[in-house]
């Protein structure tokens, strides 16, 4: 029968869990892990899992590892060994940068480099598709069903988790209307949905453009302080209305508005970052601070939701090389390349620097 959840609903049972602080059990390799996501892990549970036995690890990204000078032998993660006497608050340093330069010594981190880390990564891939902070608790287990039986825990086997882990949930259009706006009257706002629980993203048209010619498209990824509250840190706003306004005046048009906060990261941990700012990092030393790479979006979801109505061809409004790069390798050609150079004052010039320098932004 069909009543049982498939995989990619109990990943998404998972991710909901995880943010809960409720852990989860990865199975693969005839082995288990008992996951916990650091951030949201509090005193009892933590008491239970030494109650457990065996040997708890702090797993973190080689972002993070770096800044916390761990020697990361797995590579992209390291599997840092819990000290008998770690609390609560200890566990949160390691994971959040936050007091990294009142309290810059976390260690000595002994970090493992024995064994199979296929488990951990999966948590830490896990933990960041939640937006939480990219560091997850793990204690093996030698009778994980039994384990999860009694607990009522979500089992997900990595074999069949690892392909939608790193693939892009297929997406699903649910409605459109008509939808008049300031840049033009002539507007239409399309939803579609992720089969995996996730986010909804949108895409506003904007007259009827031709299908078969490459029309003028913007891949926008959702700023709520720039696009919502008019923050000046970014260049965010001004790129959606300029945009906008550009279909509007060219009478056609498709901005994609990608739920895809932070870059990626999500908005609890854009606020981490731009606190990390504050104290004197830039945008992308930030990201590294916090574990994650300088940009975690997929813009294959641009692509697929273009395809979907009917667009193989854009002349893309962008200043990032990266985002015409994924949609040529998602099958969406972009013969023309639109500058948008909007929005630099005071406050985010040092911001647009970085983004140009480092990576590599067409200002």
């Amino acid at each position: 029968m069909s009543f049982s959840p498939d995989i990619v609903e109990r990943l998404a049972r998972a991710r909901a869990d995880l943010r809960m602080g409720v852990p989860i059990v990865l199975t693969g390799g005839g082995t288990a892990v008992l996951v916990m996501a650091a951030e949201t892990l509090d005193r009892d549970r933590l008491a239970d899992l030494r109650v457990l036995g065996g040997t708890p690890h702090i797993v973190i990204t080689g972002r993070r590892a770096e800044t916390l000078k761990a020697r990361a032998y797995d590579g992209d993660i390291a599997r840092v060994r819990l000290p008998a006497d770690a609390d609560l608050k200890w566990l949160r340093g390691v994971a959040d940068p936050a007091d990294d330069l009142m309290s810059p010594m976390k260690g000595p981190l002994a970090t493992e480099r024995d064994g199979d880390a296929d488990l951990h990564r999966a948590a830490l891939k896990l933990v960041k598709s939640a937006q939480l902070l990219p560091a997850a608790l793990s204690l093996s287990l030698p009778n994980a069903g039994a384990f999860a039986l009694e607990h009522g825990l979500t089992v997900i086997p990595t074999d069949l988790a690892a392909p939608h882990l790193s693939s892009t949930s297929p997406l699903h259009p649910v409605v459109h209307a008509r939808l008049p706006i300031t840049a033009a009257e002539a507007g239409r706002l399309h939803i579609f949905r992720p089969e995996d629980g996730g986010e909804e993203h949108y895409a506003i048209e904007i007259g009827r453009p031709p299908r078969d010619k490459p029309v003028l498209a913007r891949l926008h990824s959702a700023c709520f302080t720039g696009d919502v509250l008019g923050s000046l840190k970014c260049d965010c706003g001004p790129q959606l209305n300029a945009a906008l306004m550009q279909m509007g005046a060219n009478g056609e048009g498709v901005l994609l508005y990608l739920n895809q906060e932070g870059r990626g990261i999500g908005l609890a941990n854009k606020m981490r970052a731009y606190s990390l700012q504050d104290q004197g990092f830039d945008t992308v030393e930030a990201n590294h601070r916090l574990g994650f790479e300088d940009d975690e979006r997929d813009f294959r979801i641009g692509a697929k939701i273009l395809k979907e109505m009917g667009f193989s061809s854009v002349r893309l409004l962008t200043n990032n090389p990266r985002k015409i790069e994924m949609m040529e390798k998602a099958g969406v050609s972009v013969p023309e390349r639109v500058a948008l150079k909007v929005g630099e004052n005071a406050y985010n010039s040092a911001y647009l620097a970085t983004k140009a320098s480092k990576s590599g932004h067409m200002l």
